[in-house]
């Protein structure tokens, strides 16, 4: 007897992204590391010896985390000012991504914050995932995210889609001034 209900075949599941399918394992290997480091330390310098080091660890990512903002928000203004754009290869958002590993509260997380605090480390760690980005970009298929970097699109109501790009020129009517642009 059938309920009427259509029989199909079981669909094959889409695979995980490798990302997706390892990083939870990571994520737990990193935490036991820590928990077994921060235990190890303990049984050495004793407790209030890895709570100073956690507190001092804390405060020291603040104080990297507060300089790399500050100094990223000084290019930026000059930059502005000058009309440009900011220079690259400076290293502040690894230095804080370092000053935040120094924050997270552990043994391992601080070793790779301060090793990220090291102007050849960062230039290393930013010419890989430049070069990664780059060729990711590179590797693209037309349509997807990667390709949006690399075309603009303009889409019609009717749903066909025309490439093209805008050009406006403004320009005063006769006796109309526009104000000066500077102060």
């Amino acid at each position: 007897m059938t309920t009427g209900a259509p029989l199909h075949p079981p669909t094959a599941r889409p695979r995980r992204s490798r990302l997706r399918r390892y990083l939870p394992l990571g994520v737990a290997a990193w935490l036991v590391l820590e928990i077994w480091l921060l235990t190890l330390v303990a049984g050495v310098i004793g407790g209030l010896g890895v709570f100073l080091l956690l507190v001092a660890g804390f405060m020291a990512g603040s104080v990297v985390i507060k300089r790399a903002g500050r100094r990223a928000f000084r290019s930026l203004n000059e930059a502005l000012q000058r009309g440009g754009s900011p220079a690259r290869g400076e290293g502040n958002g690894l230095m804080m991504l370092g000053g935040l590993l120094l924050m997270i509260p552990g043994l391992a997380s601080d070793a790779a914050g301060l090793l990220l605090l090291l102007p050849p480390v960062q230039k290393a760690v930013s010419r890989f995932t430049e070069n990664a980005l780059d060729k990711r970009l590179r590797t693209a298929a037309p349509g997807s995210l990667g390709d949006a970097f690399q075309q603009v699109r303009i889409h019609r109501p009717d749903g066909k889609v025309v490439q093209g790009e805008v050009i406006r020129e403004d320009r005063p009517e006769p006796g109309e001034q526009y104000p000066p642009l500077t102060r």
